[in-house]
């Protein structure tokens, strides 16, 4: 019920949802009241500011501090102790078995499966870690999707384990903690999730070392007009760096 819960208000508070019902507040005073001026500022406030996030200079530096905070992984650079596993945290999927396999995955969660298995590869002998539960009327958990897609990747059945009862990152830090054994381990997220992920895991007495994937914020060349337009992917952005900044809130008021 409290996860449900959260799921809510969490989703009311993100930037589009939280724009719309303001725009919807400022409607009803501008038809039915007599607070005229109240709501053209609040309609005009609102509007701009969804302007202003939808726009890819905005978006991006809002995102970009997030997905800076740690480098892209290199075993060969990081001259740490052997890795025996590599947990890659789940994200958005659903499931179709005609599809194919990594189709099932969101594109938030594809690109964390592509990095783990890339690791795999660089690291013999290292197990693959996927967690995630059951989403509601799914039958099949967000682990068992990543597990085959790597699968269908090349990697071994043996060398994936899929740990399918975690709802949340917190969950997922406790189930983890009954795998490892407090010994180092690769903490495969995306770049915008994972500074939270690392303090998540870090609270519960273990040692991640972080591994950013699905990057997303670029100050690289852009055609003008992808900077210059307002666009759906580039909100998106915004509502990542928001979303990261509210479970950043949530986590310190519970600490």
């Amino acid at each position: 019920m409290l996860f449900t819960l959260k799921k809510i208000v969490g989703g009311l508070l993100l930037p589009l949802p939280f724009l719309l019902t303001a725009m919807a507040i400022a409607l009803l005073l501008l038809w039915f009241t007599r607070w005229q001026k109240s709501a053209k500022v609040l309609m005009t406030v609102s509007w701009l500011t969804l302007l202003l996030i939808s726009l890819q200079p905005v978006a991006d530096r809002l995102l970009m501090p997030l997905e800076t905070r740690f480098p892209t992984y290199s075993p060969k650079a990081q001259g740490e102790p052997h890795i025996e596993y590599i947990v890659v945290l789940g994200g958005g999927y659903t499931y179709n078995s005609e599809w194919a396999p990594s189709s099932n995955l969101f594109p938030n969660s594809l690109p964390r499966v592509a990095e783990g298995v890339r690791l795999h590869r660089l690291i013999p002998g290292s197990k693959l870690v996927f967690t995630g539960a059951y989403a509601e009327s799914n039958p099949v958990a967000s682990a068992t999707v990543a597990a085959m897609v790597a699968e269908s990747l090349g990697v071994d059945k043996q060398n994936v384990i899929a740990l399918d009862r975690a709802k949340d990152t917190i969950e997922e830090s406790q189930a983890v903690a009954e795998l490892v054994n407090g010994n180092p381990f690769l903490l495969v997220t995306s770049a915008n999730h994972l500074p939270r992920a690392v303090k998540i895991f870090q609270n519960a007495g273990l040692n991640p070392i972080p591994v950013p994937a699905n990057q997303m914020a670029t100050y690289g060349p852009l055609n003008p007009w992808e900077k210059a337009f307002p666009s759906a992917l580039y909100l998106s952005h915004s509502e990542r760096a928001w979303y990261e900044t509210l479970g950043s809130w949530w986590l310190k008021i519970k600490e």
